[in-house]
Formats: C-alpha cells, structure tokens, sequence
C-alpha cells in the first residue's frame, strides 16, 4: 500500500512540475522546474559576472568561499561571515555558540520558528539546548512578551520574516523594542534572516541597519536569492571563528563548494537589487487576487497578511488541498498560465487549505486585471 502512494505521489510530483516548466506565464519561477543542464549552463554563465573566472578554486574554504564570506559581512554590517552548506547548521552552530558565552543553554523563539517545525528537534537532541515560547499567537512576538517570560533564556532568536505565520514582520519600532526586551533580560539576540533580503522595504531600511540589531545573523543563499543551496552566520569576528570551529564539528567543512557559491554571488547580483521591486508587485498582486476571489463569488477566502510585508504572502481557502492542486495543475496544464502551485491542508477540522505565493521578476509582466481574470479561470475550475 505505500509504495502505491509513493508511485501515485511521485507522478502527481512530476506532473506538477511538467506543467511549471511548461508555463508561459507565472508569477516565479520554482526551484523544481529547472533542468540539470539548464542550471549548469546558468552557472556557467555567471561565473565570469561574478566572480574572476581564472581565480583559486575552494579548497576546505578560502577562494571563492572567502569572497562570498567577505562580501556578506559587508552587506550585514558585521565583522565576519563563514559560509555554511545549511541554514539548519549555520543556526544550531550560532545557538550553541551563545550558549557557552552566555552561559544559558535556553532559547527564546516562536513554536512556528524554523528550528521548531522544520528540523526534527534537532537544536534539542544535537545541541542540548531548550527552547520558550514568548507567545503561540500567528505573529512576531511583542517586546512585552519578551519581557514578560517567566523564566531566564541566553538567547532571542528572531525569524524575519516568521514564515509559518505567513511571512510576517513586526514594524520597525517593535523590533527595535523586541531586542531592547532581550538585553534587558541579559540575553543576546540571534536574527533567522532566511528570508532577511526581501525586509528592507517593510522596515524601510537597509541591511546593515536591519542586521546592526542583532548580535548575529544567518541568511540563506537559496531562499529568495535563487542559490544552489547554502548559508551564511554573520557577526563578530570572534564568534565567527568560534562557529568554523564547530562547523567543522558537524560536518560542515565540505572540501568543494564553488557551484552554490557561484549561485549565491549571482543571487545576489541579479535578485537582490530587484526585491523591493517584488515586494511592491506582492502587494498589488495581493489586492487583486482578493478583488478576484469576491468577484468570483467563493463563499470564503484569505488573503493574507492583507498587505504583504515581503514578496511572499499565503492564501486560504475552504476547499481539499488535492481538489485546490488539480484546479492549479489543470489550469496551468490548458491555459499556460500559472497562478498557484501546490495547495496544503491548513485546518482539517474547517476544511481549510492554503497556498503560499510568491512574486519575482515574472510576476512584475502581471497587471492587476491579469490576476483577476486568472482568479476567476481558477475558480471555474473548482466544484
């Protein structure tokens, strides 16, 4: 029986993504429809635009690594910068760091952080570590709750922007309190910056200054930026030469790693310039597909945040995740348009599904009446 649902899971999989890389129209391209020769011949292409072509290779670190690392540091406003294959390192490596400087092995961070849903308790069972909740509200935890915590903790980690919550952000004064909170309680402040490219615009503010909050920071290489994959940890230099140490612990000292870092830099060059450009789309892209949704008539739907504070925002509905895919599929499948991807049960008890949608360059050829009238095709397609 499983390995029927794993065969019938496999093909509705590469039907998905037949349909993606065959759309003529979307609002981003999805990291899953690029073939093996197409991501070559982009590195390949990059290479020469970033980076000297004819310069040292990375061996264990150094060449090109070294370059990203320094480059990131500058961008952050922080002393130093390590490179990480993953973010998932790059942050229990940063916690446990703290931890011994402070000497308190708790975390504060909300259930819906990164570290909580995505890695199978691995800042736990690894690292020895503990974590509080400030709140297990949907949103950004507020400078009281902080405060408030009945209990001491070395750490605050903070995810800019909080993803299962829906991409959300506090506003700029109450990050600036939410780190005031944690120093008052003598603890540090670690910044989950996967997505920290595309705050600027929300916090109207740059990088640096955004970063300059925080003690330390990671960012990731392939979220937002396109990457292969990869991470950097950013802050003081002696804390980034503490975390290589540990990086090289868990396995992290990887002995060739210039295709991501090729990917990064060119990340870097080509998108990051452009996402306050996205970021402003989103939230055009957002009104719209709400107008569409009433237009159309379905008894109940969610934009939300309703204004996005990124490039990214989620949408509900009360339909079957599978019933909500099909209509995306199909529609894409028959028409060359692809307005969603693939849907999530977000509450089985209501029977609510949501989608997670993103706005890059592709989506920058969309006018708000192209979104409604992509709206109303998809709803045609549901029950």
């Amino acid at each position: 029986m499983t390995g029927t649902y794993e065969s019938d899971e496999k093909a509705r999989t590469a039907r998905r993504i037949a349909a993606w890389r065959r759309a003529e129209r979307t609002l981003a391209r999805r990291p899953g429809e690029a073939t093996v020769g197409e991501r070559l011949a982009q590195l390949a292409e990059a290479v020469g635009s970033v980076t000297d072509a004819d310069g040292d290779i990375d061996l264990y670190g150094g060449g090109i690594v070294a370059e990203l690392e320094t480059k990131v540091a500058a961008l952050l406003g922080k002393e130093a910068a390590a490179f990480f294959p993953t973010g998932t390192m790059a942050q229990q490596v940063a916690l446990r760091c703290w931890a011994g400087r402070t000497g308190n092995p708790t975390v504060a961070l909300h259930p819906l952080g990164h570290p909580e849903v995505h890695e199978r308790d691995a800042l736990t069972t690894l690292t020895g570590l503990r974590t509080v909740h400030p709140t297990s509200a949907a949103r950004q935890p507020t400078p009281g709750e902080v405060h408030d915590l009945d209990e001491p903790f070395g750490t605050l980690m903070l995810e800019l922007p909080l993803r299962d919550a829906g991409f959300v952000l506090p506003s700029w004064e109450e990050l600036e309190e939410l780190c005031e909170a944690a120093r008052a309680r003598d603890a540090v402040v670690h910044f989950d910056g996967a997505r920290l490219w595309e705050c600027t615009e929300h916090f109207g503010r740059p990088l640096d200054e955004i970063a300059g909050l925080a003690d330390s920071v990671y960012v990731s290489f392939y979220k937002t930026l396109g990457g292969l994959s990869g991470a950097a940890l950013a802050g003081p230099a002696s804390f980034i030469e503490e975390a290589r140490a540990w990086r090289h612990r868990y396995g992290g000292q990887i002995f060739q790693q210039f295709p991501q870092v090729v990917a990064a830099l060119a990340g870097m060059e080509s998108e990051l310039p452009r996402l306050p450009e996205y970021v402003a789309h989103a939230r055009v892209v957002a009104e719209a597909m709400r107008d569409g949704f009433a237009k159309a008539g379905v008894p109940w739907s969610r934009v939300h945040p309703e204004v996005p504070h990124t490039h990214q925002f989620r949408v509900f509905l009360p339909y079957a995740a599978d019933v909500l895919t099909e209509a995306a599929v199909a529609q894409t499948e028959e028409t060359g348009t692809s307005l969603f991807g693939r849907w999530w049960p977000a509450d089985e008890a209501t029977g609510l599904s949501l989608v997670e949608v993103t706005v890059a360059a592709p989506g920058l050829e969309w006018s708000a009446d192209d979104v409604r009238a992509a709206v109303a095709d998809f709803v045609r397609r549901l029950p």
